[in-house]
């Protein structure tokens, strides 16, 4: 069990927690969440001691082992992957080397033998000799071939050192189990493996993720990173949701309910305060009134955009054809002859290992690059509009605020009809004022929706659009999605996302395309 009291933790002036207490056990998987900022990665360093906090107690279970997954793809470079792996449990990992160490020695001692037994016994208790094979079955789980076992991490792709990491992680059954954005990076078989390992996991897990549909797979409980506290809570991530939902107008309602009580008790003191027969009446709803409490709601942080898109024309039958497109970049082979017909209505999903090959789709259907051969052709009465992965080409102007950034993309250039689009976007305020070469990576793709929203396409294409997000805001851009009348190509690994909004599949993993008109979960065999 692992538990904090009275922990407190500030940057910069900032206070992140405040007289935390939070109690965490085995057994149960407890989805981290918060706003963006709020301090979920920096509340795992707490619990793993990697960070002291400013007052309070980190207590961990005598014995109990903490195993971590931390996205640094360039900490185990020089090592093989299967000894990443094994150094998941950094004591077994040790006695491998301190054995092998000994019984390398050319004048091997009886003192040599004496250790070599002490260190065997303790390795038999670790259930060392079953050591190579768990890390194969979790290697082999996530799609790391037994060919790749002996390559040095450095040799692999973003997504293979990623897997590996993973599999580090959960190597020699820890006690508590931390893991920061572990799907981050994986294909669909390899989720739904950690699904499943996580389902059958009896320890205790504490999970921070952006992947809603993972986060109700996997948590039996919520743990919530707000008002400066942690609050836990029994469920997955849908059923917080509902609950906070109705907390919160609950807490409204009461709120108004008192603001009336006071209104009305204030009237009556006011009327008969100077009236003798009422004077004892007027004393006793002053005393109410002293009594109730007005305080205001607690501050949340979160914020919940709007995202609404709205077509300025309807679009005809014909929206996209796409005939042979092959693209071939720095000798790689991208594209290979993709076909497809994009129709009215049509809010189609691009599936791709290769975010490469997507965003060279995407480019080339927005006129940025050109194909090898092939040809596309757009309907005469579209309209379309793109948010691209990479957006930094969009924000090279440092001198321009979040205003005068966005009326470069109107029409209307008038102060409060571009402060309409950046409110829904949660700019308000000075917010508006501030210089686009300091924004964060979340305030950067708020600010591309707030463009997209005011282009009025009819048309959406939008490449990876949920990265940088906080959970909110991907509600909020999947919700829209859902709303909108047009027509929509997309790219995303958020599985809910895919199948609350796609209604057919553009599968170019095979470098050409297959179509289906079909959810995602029956496209992949989801159970």
């Amino acid at each position: 069990m692992i538990h904090t009291t009275d922990v407190s933790l500030g940057f910069g002036g900032q206070t992140l927690f405040k007289e935390v207490n939070v109690k965490f056990t085995p057994g149960n998987c407890y989805g981290l969440i918060g706003a963006n900022g709020s301090g979920k990665s920096t509340f795992l360093k707490l619990l793993s001691k990697e960070l002291e906090p400013d007052s309070g107690e980190v207590h961990v279970a005598p014995k109990c082992r903490i195993s971590q997954l931390k996205q640094d793809h360039f900490a185990y470079d020089e090592f093989s992957v299967l000894d990443t792996v094994m150094m998941g449990n950094a004591r077994l990992f040790e006695l491998i080397e301190e054995k092998d160490a000994i019984y390398a020695k050319e004048n091997f001692s009886e003192e040599d033998g004496m250790v070599a037994a002490a260190l065997e016994e303790e390795f038999n208790d670790m259930n060392g000799w079953e050591a190579e094979s768990e890390a194969a079955t979790l290697l082999a789980g996530l799609d790391i071939s037994e060919a790749d076992y002996s390559r040095k991490m450095a040799e692999l792709t973003g997504p293979e050192k990623v897997k590996v990491l993973l599999a580090r992680a959960l190597f020699g059954n820890p006690d508590i189990l931390l893991l920061d954005e572990p799907t981050n990076h994986l294909d669909i078989k390899a989720i739904m493996w950690l699904e499943n390992f996580l389902f059958r996991f009896s320890n205790t897990v504490i999970v921070v993720s952006h992947d809603r549909h993972f986060l109700n797979k996997v948590c039996t409980h919520i743990a919530d990173i707000d008002f400066g506290k942690i609050t836990a809570y029994a469920g997955n991530y849908a059923f917080w949701r509902k609950s906070a939902e109705l907390a919160k107008t609950l807490r409204e309602n009461q709120k108004k309910k008192d603001e009336e009580k006071a209104k009305e008790l204030k009237a009556f003191i006011q009327r008969f305060s100077a009236n003798a027969a009422k004077s004892k009446q007027a004393t006793s709803r002053q005393k109410q009134l002293e009594k109730l409490q007005l305080d205001d709601l607690p501050v949340s942080s979160r914020k919940y955009p709007f995202i609404e898109f709205k077509a300025e024309r309807e679009a005809g039958k014909d929206i996209l054809h796409v005939e042979g497109l092959s693209k071939t970049v720095d000798g790689v082979k991208l594209l290979d002859n993709v076909t497809f017909t994009i129709n009215k209505g049509d809010k189609a999903v691009v599936l791709c290992k290769n975010s490469v090959a997507v965003k060279a789709l995407f480019e080339i259907l927005m006129g940025e690059q050109t194909p090898d051969s092939g040809t596309f052709k757009w309907g005469v009465t579209t309209s379309q509009t793109y948010f691209p992965s990479d957006n930094a080409a969009f924000f090279n102007d440092s001198a321009l605020d979040i205003l005068n950034w966005l009326r470069q993309f109107s029409h209307d250039e008038y102060e409060s009809y571009l402060r309409g689009f950046l409110g829904k976007v949660l700019f308000t305020g000075d917010d508006v004022f501030k210089q686009t070469s300091v924004l964060s990576g979340g305030e950067r793709v708020r600010c591309m929706l707030a463009k997209m929203m005011l282009s009025g396409a009819n048309v959406l294409m939008l490449d990876e659009p949920t990265n940088h997000l906080d959970l909110e805001s991907i509600t909020a851009v999947n919700e829209g999605l859902i709303r909108y009348k047009g027509t929509v190509l997309f790219s995303t690994h958020d599985h809910q996302f895919i199948q609350t909004v796609a209604n057919r599949i553009i599968d170019i993993d095979d470098l050409a395309a297959s179509m289906n008109a079909t959810s995602y979960d029956a496209y992949t065999g989801y159970e």
